[in-house]
């Protein structure tokens, strides 16, 4: 999207099922797991710059010896900067016993890392801190081996303060009150450390993470592994976050997106499972597994925006839904332009946009298509060979309009100064548009705050010389705060509220705004926040058209000699081109959880009330 922001984590799950003397013999190195678990990681990459992190827990160690480690980093290119320490350990091993990497069990012995279980992370620092010790995974240690635990995850959970206080914590001021993470280990472990087991029994994990998860209020997937060599990944009962998985012989992993998974084990997508929301796959130290669920039944929510933007569109699903996505603005965009295809050029800001393109223009020449078939029979004979081949030749104009050359810094302070160099983000194409003939049409995934399209792209694009420049939206308007993963918390930071507001002020509608913020208020007063959505009354006095116009006359700065048209998705067309993954929170305020409610209304009141605070 052109507006940057922070998202989604990423997960990685390995667990080995043979002896890693297997893995040395059939594939020629014992690192089997570890190359693996960076494949991995790289092929998710996209989902965190802020840091990363891998844990792994040795099977089977003598009394003594350390069975769990965890090595992190919040460097630029962490992934990387992990997996060269492993290296390095290595490295220094091998001066002492040049041979060792022919000896699995020599290397499981004396490297740190060198286990059956593992697990790796990606981190977006949706909490505003990228220091180290917020990086997962995070370790509960404990006397007892099967009390040590690992957890990392793709979540957020909105009542973090009161997970800490609900299992009656005296140590509150030594923990991390504002993780979730944190705040999710201490209940998992309060549930774990209730298991009273003998020697030889198995940890209940079903009964442990059900309970947990009846005090959680979020969207996740987390992913855990135990001292004892247990392990778990669960997901939330809404399915908001997404969580893939891959079971052989010899591996059980787990990933955020399945295209990684398939390219790790070379695989076809039917080999490649999604996890069942509501759901755990539990793997027991002798590497038995089993599908179990852990919380009641509730309608799936999965996030959209993982479809629209998020995830990697190299899964075959995410990317035939993206072209859906453009395919069904078509219409609305050939309105627009009057059907005008023959001095209109198509194009696409950012990269991310660029499947979405495809089924956009797949739309516009299914139109072109049938008017060449309409003109030809109503020639019916009377044309020659020039006539009908200028008629077959005509096509949807395409032009690669912008290119992003470099990401620039912008290191002036002076607002004035800064907007100036935000422009040449960008370099454009000229002479692909006739100066005040042509019309523009540029796809984007979705517009936030619309910053980026006001003082750069719009800026940009109108040194063309365009008749008209139009901005579509593969995404509705993104109108409410995300609270499970995406750091979109603040209400003053959507241009589509900022519409919304600006038209109460022209229409002497201003009240609405108080009489909302006094209802809020009450809601809050009464213990009743989290009772339904106040915020929504605020967007009903208007139709979408109303906003999208509003949005256009509010990115058109007064410099720009182009006209500017804004097209959003719909919601209905977005459930359409994505079924199965219904969340859409963010565009409709039906958030899944109650504390959804109470996030958009506290997001509300921080914005009546000034604050430039998280609603959560």
């Amino acid at each position: 999207m052109s507006d940057e922001i922070k998202h989604e984590c990423g997960i990685a799950f390995l667990r080995l099922r043979k002896p890693l003397a297997y893995y040395h013999q059939k594939f020629g190195t014992a690192f089997y797991g570890l190359n693996k678990l960076y494949l991995l990681m790289e092929k998710q990459h996209n989902r965190g710059q802020d840091g990363a992190g891998i844990a792994t827990v040795k099977l089977n160690v003598s009394h003594g010896n350390p069975f769990m480690q965890r090595i992190r980093s919040n460097v630029q290119q962490s992934i990387a900067d992990i997996f060269a320490k492993v290296q390095q350990e290595l490295e220094t091993l091998e001066k002492l016993l040049p041979d060792i990497q022919n000896h699995p069990d020599l290397l499981k012995g004396n490297l740190g890392y060198m286990g059956e279980v593992m697990l790796g992370h990606l981190r977006y620092g949706t909490q505003g801190r990228n220091n180290i010790e917020y990086c997962h995974p995070f370790i509960k240690a404990d006397i007892q081996p099967h009390r040590n635990l690992c957890l990392a995850g793709n979540f957020n959970l909105v009542n973090t303060r009161e997970l800490f206080h609900t299992i009656h914590k005296d140590e509150l001021a030594n923990l991390k009150m504002d993780s979730d993470l944190a705040a999710m280990m201490e209940v998992i472990h309060h549930f774990l450390k209730e298991e009273e087991i003998k020697e030889g029994d198995s940890l209940n994990w079903t009964r442990i993470l059900t309970e947990a998860c009846k005090l959680f209020d979020g969207g996740f997937v987390v992913e855990g592994i135990c001292g004892n060599g247990d392990a778990f990944v669960m997901r939330d009962k809404h399915g908001i976050r997404p969580a893939y998985y891959y079971i052989s012989d010899e591996v059980i992993s787990v990933a955020s997106e399945r295209p990684a998974l398939m390219t790790a084990f070379k695989l076809s997508a039917n080999d490649v499972q999604e996890l069942p929301a509501g759901h755990a796959l539990i793997v027991s130290n002798n590497g038995d597994y089993k599908l179990e669920r852990i919380a009641e039944e509730a309608e799936k929510k999965s996030c959209s925006f993982e479809r629209i933007y998020f995830s990697r569109g190299s899964d075959l699903d995410i990317y035939n839904e993206r072209k859906q996505l453009g395919r069904l603005l078509s219409e609305k965009v050939l309105k627009t332009i009057q059907y005008d295809l023959k001095n209109t050029i198509f194009s696409f800001i950012p990269n991310t946009a660029e499947t979405a393109f495809y089924g956009l223009i797949k739309g516009a020449e299914k139109y072109l298509n049938e008017i060449k078939i309409a003109r030809i029979q109503s020639w019916d004979k009377n044309y020659d060979e020039e006539k009908l081949r200028e008629m077959i030749e005509r096509r949807v104009r395409i032009e690669k309009i912008a290119i992003k050359d470099v990401k620039m810094r912008t290191f002036i302070t002076a607002e004035s100064a800064r907007n100036e160099m935000v422009q040449h983000v960008y370099d454009i194409t000229y002479g692909t548009v006739r100066r005040g003939i042509d019309s523009l049409v540029i796809i984007d995934d979705s517009i936030v705050r619309g910053t980026t399209l006001r003082e750069s792209i719009i800026r940009m694009l109108d040194r063309l010389g365009p008749r008209k420049i139009i901005i579509v939206s593969s995404a509705p308007q993104i109108r409410y705060p995300d609270c499970y993963g995406i750091d979109m918390s603040k209400m003053g930071d959507f241009i589509a509220f900022q519409a919304a507001v600006e038209l109460l002020k022209a229409s002497n509608q201003k009240h609405v705004l108080l009489d909302v913020y006094a209802e809020c208020q009450a809601a809050e007063k009464s213990g009743k926040l989290q009772s339904r959505n106040f915020v929504k009354t605020i967007y009903k006095q208007f139709s979408a058209d109303d906003i999208s116009a509003q949005i256009a006359k509010m990115l058109r700065a007064e410099d720009i000699e182009a006209e500017v048209d804004i097209i959003f998705q719909s919601i209905e067309n977005l459930h359409e081109a994505c079924p199965n993954n219904r969340g859409d929170w963010y565009f409709s305020g039906d958030y899944p959880t109650p504390g959804g409610n109470e996030v958009v209304n506290k997001a509300f009141m921080n914005y009546m009330e000034g604050k430039d605070a998280r609603g959560y």
